[in-house]
């Protein structure tokens, strides 16, 4: 159990480092031709007989959940999905074209909004169209986002059956009262029944999405959601932190702030959370992600295997990231990309043949170096002064010397070891580890660009 004063101190505002820099640092003035530049080095060069990972983001929803964050497009018009797929694979010919064809991909990912969204035939024409353009290589990683509402047993026989063999559950709470005050109304049984069936028809692993800090939350109620989770018994848990920022996404206006728990009762409802996944033997693997012992998540973990993309932990190699769809964020090479946000502009750039991306960035040597210190952190959760010193040629201890001062102080609290021969985080360090990270993060050194992201707990 952590102590108190821990969780108080060092839940600060930060990044959750899908990458780094983070998306907040893309610039406009890099644009598509950027990006189709990276794609020729990326097809051309020695990285392409390496797997890609592919990201597909599926922006509708047929209801709004007042907490979302996300990006997406509330409609009950399912007529939209048939354009939006069409668009699609005219960004795939796009990307391809640069690319090259038949592109080993051992990663995909569908999000959202919410996928299945997308009926049985239409999320089979998207698999056909990806496959027409990429390779899903046997023994892959290939998942979806499935909002339980959405789904029977049939569907999920269909999304087995496409090549889907992981699959992700949107629960963030069990309470009837919690689930009336987002908009959310999904019955425990319902939720018990997908992933019972889920096992049976042989997904490899079932994920459970849960959010703390949600309106009428309460400790006792959320004790009993942590309860019914540990009966559920997924592979995976991802438990998030509902960060209220109204003036930033308009749904969360429609949230009752009186009926918000305060800072003291989130702190125990996670202290609450991390006691109960540890006592149902569920391993910690970093930041918000626990899992089973024995899913390939944690065996990553003990293994010092773990990798991080913009879809968070993962088990396959570091890899370039397709992006595809409206707001989907990319990394080829050493650059990032966005796609343009709203879907008008998403579909002209298209129209005019260009690939939609909206920003990104270029990174700079310091980025790289800076980069693979924060990723040695959050998915290893260490880093050896020698082995960044000859990959990316300097002196560790002079180039970093302010943050290895400012690290004392984590040191001091238990969250890091310091030695002559690297950092190593701790048991306690690890649920701390976006603070670590932020001391390496060389745009955030002025407080005042803290405030936009969420707290790390």
């Amino acid at each position: 159990m952590l102590a108190p004063e821990l969780l108080r101190r060092f839940d600060v505002h930060g990044p959750r480092y899908t990458s780094y820099p983070t998306a907040d640092r893309f610039v406009e003035a890099f644009g598509p031709d950027d990006y189709a530049q990276a794609l020729r080095q990326r097809g051309e060069g020695p990285a392409s007989v390496q797997p890609l990972s592919l990201y597909v983001h599926i922006p509708f929803c047929e209801s709004l959940c007042y907490y979302c964050a996300c990006n997406k497009i509330i409609t009950r018009h399912h007529s939209r999905a048939a354009s939006y797929l069409d668009y699609l694979g005219r960004e795939m010919d796009l990307q391809v074209a640069q690319l090259g064809p038949d592109r080993n991909v051992s990663q995909l990912h569908l999000g959202g909004g919410s996928p299945t969204f997308l009926s049985d035939d239409e999320l089979a024409q998207l698999m056909a169209m990806l496959r027409r353009s990429f390779r899903l290589v046997p023994g892959g990683e290939y998942s979806i986002e499935v909002d339980p509402r959405t789904v029977d047993s049939a569907r999920l026989q269909a999304i087995a059956a496409l090549g889907f063999n992981r699959i992700s559950f949107g629960v963030q709470d069990f309470d009837p009262d919690v689930q009336q005050a987002v908009h959310r109304i999904q019955p425990a049984g319902q939720v018990f029944a997908l992933v019972d069936e889920a096992r049976r028809i042989g997904f490899e692993s079932v994920n459970i999405d849960l959010i703390y800090g949600l309106p009428r939350q309460t400790a006792e109620s959320f004790a009993r959601t942590l309860a019914q989770v540990g009966r559920l018994r997924p592979d995976r848990i991802a438990l998030y932190a509902y960060a209220h920022l109204p003036e930033r996404f308009k749904p969360q206006r429609r949230i009752v702030p009186a009926e918000l728990p305060d800072a003291g009762s989130k702190l125990g409802m996670l202290s609450a959370a991390m006691a109960a996944f540890e006592n149902d033997g569920y391993v910690y693997v970093g930041m918000d992600h626990f899992a089973l012992p024995d899913d390939p998540l944690a065996v990553a973990k003990r293994q010092g295997r773990l990798h991080r993309n913009f879809q968070g932990y993962s088990t396959q190699p570091d890899c370039d990231l397709i992006a595809l769809g409206v707001s989907a964020i990319g990394r080829v090479g050493a650059t990032y990309s966005q796609n343009a946000k709203t879907l008008a502009e998403w579909c002209d750039l298209i129209d005019q043949g260009r690939l939609p991306v909206a920003r990104g960035l270029a990174l700079s040597r310091d980025d790289l170096t800076r980069r693979a210190v924060i990723m040695g952190l959050m998915c290893q959760g260490q880093v050896l002064f020698e082995s960044i010193e000859l990959a990316w040629m300097i002196d560790f201890r002079s180039t970093f010397a302010a943050e290895l001062e400012q690290l004392q102080d984590l040191e001091q609290a238990g969250l890091v070891q310091l030695d002559d021969s690297g950092i190593q985080v701790t048991a306690n360090g690890w649920y701390f580890v976006r603070a670590v990270a932020m001391v390496f993060d060389r745009y955030l050194q002025a407080d005042r660009h803290r405030k936009q992201f969420s707290k790390i707990l």
